[in-house]
């Protein structure tokens, strides 16, 4: 399935929700169910950089270009949103990955006018985090 194709499930899972407020316990609701990383995993290196809170990310290329993402963060939220960045990635192309505009579909959805600006940037980094890889992985690093 393509990123867009992700981003429109999306799009019409969070049309059916009202407010911020249950947007808000929709995306808790989708960290709560994201699987931890293996405590080994859990290293300065998976670190993301720029979070208030604590988030690993790990993430490999397949045989396929593909990125495979794995991530968990120490809080509510922002494990949520980690969650809607693997729906939309894990397993997709790298160049899909770099051609779709994650900023705007944020916004659409009501996510990016909502967060704190700690958690803007939090967000901003993980997704500069994926974008690297996807990059390095696509010029061969």
């Amino acid at each position: 399935m393509s990123v867009e194709s992700r981003a429109q499930d999306i799009r019409d899972e969070f049309d059916f929700l009202d407010d911020w407020e249950t947007r808000y316990a929709h995306i808790i609701d989708l960290g709560k169910a994201n699987p931890p990383l293996e405590p080994h995993e859990r290293t300065e290196d998976t670190r993301v950089r720029g979070c208030a809170s604590q988030v690993w990310m790990v993430l490999n290329e397949t045989a396929n270009d593909e990125i495979e993402i794995r991530a968990e963060s120490d809080a509510m939220i922002v494990s949520g949103l980690i969650a809607l960045l693997i729906r939309l990635f894990s397993g997709a192309h790298r160049d899909d990955i770099l051609a779709f505009d994650t900023p705007a579909f944020l916004d659409e959805i009501g996510v990016t006018g909502a967060l704190s600006a700690q958690r803007s940037n939090g967000l901003a980094s993980m997704l500069a985090r994926i974008r690297t890889v996807a990059s390095a992985e696509a010029t061969g690093r």
